[in-house]
């Protein structure tokens, strides 16, 4: 299942890019053709994009590589690192498109662009938004930040080809200045979109824990456990699309060690049935309590303190 899904990424990514290199290069060549600056900025943005679509491809290449020697907790962190380099990327892209706009609406140029310019644009509008709509179901599928980065990538571009009609549209009928203003408002979703996914990345590469509600229902669960008196501690941090899991149980101390060991089991179980989890780890502490009914009042203090603790 964990090849499957780093095969299903490369698979969509892979598409992007031959359909990036053919639909750029048919926009280049028509801006030249039929005279639009925008058509031909649009068809380099477009090409540009299957350097960033490789670059994507290759961190899951890496992503998916098993634990070694030297990254014994295995490299998922590889496609995060893509989607912040992307992200980067991403707002490099809607800066400089915010610059060209800005550009063109003190300097507005009066050429006007041909009729195969429109046809090229709106072609371009359709290809990048159902491009858009494979990558980020398949990211959302798969979980892959990556995914959903370079999906919000091919967003921009229709974005961006939807500013180029608006500015051939309106070089045509004399309006000129349409182009630089769609520019800039196109300019702005852009950078949101990178500022977005930089911070959905760099909290996963800063080992994010789980969501509030999430990890609540967590401890809900394992308390719930017969064999588990209270938690003591637990702990998840994000890698990748996945988390490590960290917990720490108190039973009662007169139990076997095999029995312990039976509730640690069930308490693994638990957590992978509930998260994602790539690996967890659990603890099993002698409970200090003998008397069950402060066992009880002890595992509700520590429940609420662990919640309150969350949502600071």
């Amino acid at each position: 299942m964990h090849s499957t899904r780093y095969e299903q990424g490369q698979r969509v990514m892979w598409i992007t890019v031959f359909l990036n290199i053919i639909l750029g290069a048919f926009k280049v060549i028509v801006g030249f053709v039929y005279n639009s600056n925008a058509l031909i900025a649009d068809g380099i943005h477009t090409i540009s994009d299957v350097f960033s679509s490789i670059g994507l491809i290759i961190g899951l290449i890496i992503a998916k590589k098993p634990r070694d020697i030297d990254h014994q907790y295995g490299h998922e962190k590889a496609e995060s690192i893509s989607a912040l380099i992307l992200s980067l990327i991403l707002i490099a892209v809607g800066i400089n498109i915010c610059y060209s706009s800005i550009k063109l609406i003190i300097n507005p140029s009066d050429i006007k662009p041909g009729n195969l310019a429109i046809v090229a644009a709106v072609l371009s509008i359709i290809i990048k938004e159902v491009q858009f709509r494979i990558a980020i179901n398949t990211g959302k599928k798969i979980q892959s930040t990556a995914l959903i980065a370079d999906a919000w990538h091919h967003r921009s571009d229709a974005l961006s080809s939807i500013g180029a009609l608006i500015g051939i549209i309106g070089s045509r009928l004399g309006f000129s200045i349409l182009d630089p203003i769609a520019g800039v408002i196109v300019s702005i979703i852009v950078i949101k979109a990178g500022f977005d996914i930089f911070k959905s990345s760099y909290e996963e590469l800063m080992d994010t824990s789980l969501d509030t509600e999430i990890l609540s229902s967590l401890i809900d669960k394992i308390i719930a456990h017969e064999g588990v008196r209270t938690i003591n501690d637990i702990k998840a941090r994000k890698h990748g699309n996945q988390y490590f899991v960290d917990v720490i149980i108190a039973v009662n101390p007169n139990i076997t060690v095999a029995m312990g060991h039976k509730i640690a089991e069930d308490v693994e179980n638990i957590v992978y049935n509930n998260i994602n989890a790539k690996d967890v780890m659990v603890h099993v502490n002698p409970c200090c309590n003998v008397d069950i009914t402060d066992c009880a009042d002890c595992s509700q203090i520590l429940n609420d303190l662990i919640k309150r603790k969350l949502k600071k």
